[in-house]
């Protein structure tokens, strides 16, 4: 990959995608001619035949033709898509990454909030206005033509814990930011591999749907030659209609898979198409390793847990210095006017109309029940939160270990679900040979057949259930970035 742009796939890769592709327009197309051929079948009269059944093979090869050429140009169009480039656009495209940015920019605006409290705040107004007798204050200050006042803490026990409170929350959204990211990694790696999984089962299927369709004409013609009864061509119909049940439902699961990654990536679905090379081999997990230890120390939900009792900590403790004593630096200034009768109740000639003070301004709390109930109940709302630290290191090393021990297990079954596989295929080898040689029937083969095929499914089913749960281990002992190749 360079730039950012994903590689060029390889011709043969293109014909395999091309072949994928339009496997889709031929099976429906042979349905279609197979349909037609009963149709045709059903027209003989004696030993003539109606001008319906040339039709058939005429139609078939039109509607070949149109869906080649139209699913060759949707193929043309679209190139495969390795995981990296789908997980890097799924960082850039998901919505929940983007509402934790949000969120995290929000608890630093309030961080700054309770930090500048510490530095001056300055307010410049007016209190104009006509006074008779002594000039009395106009919301807590006298008539002025212009008045500043500038105050800020100085010394406020409760204000350093608030800020040290706020700043924790901050440091909470910004792991639960990378605890989103890595949910949108996981996310798209399990829809990414469930698709190749589809994907590969679909054009198997193709395969088997289009040896159905030749058994059953095969069968068919026995039928009409009296070799085999009408229930052995139901049955041939039978095994046709199972396997594109199972296409149909492998289409399904392709197009809500793609739709998925669609929304996750921001691509249209139509044009993506997995690349199973670029899918890194995954790392080995060895049972004997302490896994959960390891996902206590990095799991980012144990990370939020302590650092919001820390931050609910803090707030109980400033809660608490709230009846401590503090200090405001506090100043003021003022330019009077004379209509205002100033001049009038002090000293002749001691008016000035620039006048100004500077101080500090002392507090001694001493008596609040109010207070000391609500440090009470954020006492309580600290030991729950520290409370709730342990349990989130229970659960995790819990999950943990039990993702450690289904690996094995299903390692287990996995390889079980490749010997039947294996030993289904050298069945269905045996047979084919035996029916050749003419000591094994037709409907014995397909019976091994279809066996085989099962074997397969499972096969498939077993890998992607492993391959998930060691997807789902990695995010847990935070190795899913380096694993996929994003940075953190």
């Amino acid at each position: 990959m360079t730039g950012g742009l994903a590689r060029l796939p390889s011709p043969g890769r293109r014909r395999q995608c091309l072949h994928r592709k339009l496997s889709r327009a031929a099976i429906a197309a042979a349905r279609i001619y197979n349909r037609l051929s009963g149709v045709a079948s059903n027209s003989f009269e004696g030993d003539e035949m109606k001008p319906e059944s040339h039709r058939a093979p005429r139609l078939f090869i039109l509607l070949l033709l149109g869906g080649f050429f139209i699913q060759s140009s949707v193929v043309l169009a679209a190139e495969p898509l390795p995981l990296k480039r789908a997980v890097e656009l799924a960082l850039g495209h998901s919505t929940t990454i983007a509402a934790s940015h949000i969120d995290q920019q929000r608890a630093f605006a309030s961080y700054q909030e309770m930090r500048y409290q510490y530095v001056p705040q300055v307010s410049v107004g007016s209190g104009l206005g006509k006074t008779w007798g002594y000039p009395l204050s106009l919301e807590g200050s006298a008539p002025s033509i212009v008045n500043t006042t500038a105050q800020s803490a100085l010394f406020n026990p409760a204000l350093r814990d608030f800020v040290r409170a706020a700043r924790a929350e901050w440091q909470e959204s910004t792991v639960q930011t990378k605890d989103q990211r890595d949910l949108v990694i996981q996310h798209t790696v399990l829809s990414y591999a469930e698709l190749g999984k589809w994907e590969a089962l679909l054009a198997h299927l193709s395969q088997e749907y289009d040896h159905a369709l030749k058994m059953e004409q095969i069968v068919n013609e026995r039928v009409q030659e009296g070799v085999d009864n009408a229930l052995s061509r139901n049955q041939a119909r039978l095994v046709t209609a199972r396997v594109y049940l199972h296409i149909s439902q492998a289409q399904g699961a392709i197009d809500v898979l793609r739709n998925r990654l669609s929304h996750l990536t921001g691509l249209p679905a139509a044009a993506i198409e997995t690349a199973p090379e670029s899918v890194p081999a995954l790392p080995e997990v060895k049972q004997e390793d302490n896994l959960a230890g390891k996902a206590m120390q990095d799991s980012p939900s144990v990370h939020v847990a302590d650092i919001r009792a820390a931050a609910l900590a803090f707030r109980a403790r400033g809660e608490h210095r709230t009846m401590w004593p503090s200090a405001d630096f506090a100043a003021q200034y003022a330019l009077l006017a004379t209509f205002n009768n100033y001049q009038q109740f002090f000293q002749p000639h001691s008016f000035q109309s620039n006048n100004a003070s500077i101080g500090v301004v002392f507090r001694f709390p001493f008596l609040s029940p109010s207070q000391h109930a609500r440090a009470q109940a954020a006492d309580a709302a600290a030991l729950y939160a520290r409370k709730g630290v342990e349990a989130a290191k229970n659960q995790v090393s819990e999950q943990t270990l039990k993702l450690q021990r289904s690996v094995e297990q299903l390692a287990a079954a996995q390889q079980v679900a490749d010997l039947e596989y294996q030993i289904a295929k050298s069945n269905l080898g045996a047979v084919e040979v035996r029916a050749e040689a003419g000591s094994a029937t037709l409907h014995d083969e397909e019976d091994v057949r279809n066996q085989a095929n099962e074997r397969y499914d499972a096969l498939q089913d077993a890998n992607f259930e492993l391959e998930r749960a060691r997807i789902s281990l990695l995010r847990a002992t935070g190795e899913l970035n380096a694993w996929v190749g994003v940075g953190k």
